[in-house]
């Protein structure tokens, strides 16, 4: 069975010298936003509100769930109530969003959070999965310009998915309690092993986007409550979906090479930074004229 012993995972990449860089860089931009969070109030509730918006609708335009624009607008601001399929699951990725929004710090990373919070993404379309693991075996396909498909990756087996999650998160805890690594490395680790598992019939790509923005609250990195970084996954997603299949290859004989994704991830956290800056400069212009 996979073993998911994470310090030997964390400790193949970390010397890596892109990796290296990358942290660097985030932490400089990060130390900026500790300021701006302080100052900038008004600022951060406006890029609050853009950012919830762009999050629901490429978190969710990714698996193919989409409405109009005017209509996942409202509903993320709860103006109005889902009317068919899709709008029902945006209704329950937004309110997972605000959950994690408001309540990370008292949120635990474990096997009970998890499927809690996917019952809770599926709360208004009455599907029978929701919040259980997955009770027959999926695949990762990916489909070519004629439209063929064909299997990229196959999870874990459902009989093993509560334990490979339980190991996971026990793992994972551990190494944060002991606060022995670098959690800008360790997130994404833990974000493709979990892709990996696949635990669940629906919705697992989303799933793990939402648990990314939770691991990085809860690790102090708060730049996806003002910045999608769903929308900069939605943008680069071909990028995402190459260093998630460079990553998981040889996943199952634990021989695969995390530093793909994990440079991937790191980039988009870089790219939310810098976007948090230029965003932040272009509102406290505007306000400036306005004077």
């Amino acid at each position: 069975m996979r073993k998911f012993n994470l310090i030997e995972e964390y400790n193949s990449i970390i010397s890596n010298s892109n990796i290296i860089n990358l942290i660097s860089k985030i932490h400089e931009y990060k130390g900026k936003q500790s300021y701006l969070l302080d100052t900038k109030k008004d600022t951060l509730e406006t890029l609050l509100k853009v950012a919830k918006v762009q999050s629901a609708t490429s978190s969710n335009k990714i698996e193919g769930i989409c409405t109009t624009d005017k209509r996942i607008e409202e509903i993320v601001n709860q103006k109005l109530e889902p009317k068919n399929r899709n709008e029902e699951e945006i209704a329950g990725y937004r309110d997972v969003l605000n959950l994690i929004h408001e309540n990370y710090n008292f949120i635990d990373i474990n096997q009970n959070t998890i499927l809690q919070l996917h019952r809770d993404l599926y709360k208004y379309t009455g599907y029978s999965y929701s919040g259980k693991f997955k009770n027959s075996q999926n695949y990762i396909e990916e489909e070519n310009e004629k439209g063929e498909k064909k299997i990229r990756f196959t999870p874990l087996s459902p009989a093993i998915t509560p334990i490979a999650i339980y190991e996971l998160c026990e793992n994972y805890n551990k190494l944060v309690n002991n606060e022995s690594c670098d959690l800008l490395v360790l997130i994404p680790i833990f974000i493709l092993d979990f892709v990996s598992i696949h635990p669940f019939n629906d919705g697992n790509d989303r799933m793990s986007r939402l648990l990314t923005l939770l691991l990085l609250y809860k690790a102090n990195y708060m730049v996806g409550k003002y910045i999608s970084i769903e929308k900069i996954i939605e943008e680069t997603k071909d990028s995402y979906y190459s260093a998630l299949e460079k990553s998981s290859t040889n996943w199952h004989n634990n021989e695969n090479d995390y530093s793909y994704f994990v440079k991937y991830y790191l980039g988009t956290i870089l790219s939310a930074y810098k976007e948090f800056d230029f965003r932040v400069n272009i509102v406290e212009n505007k306000k400036n004229n306005c004077l």
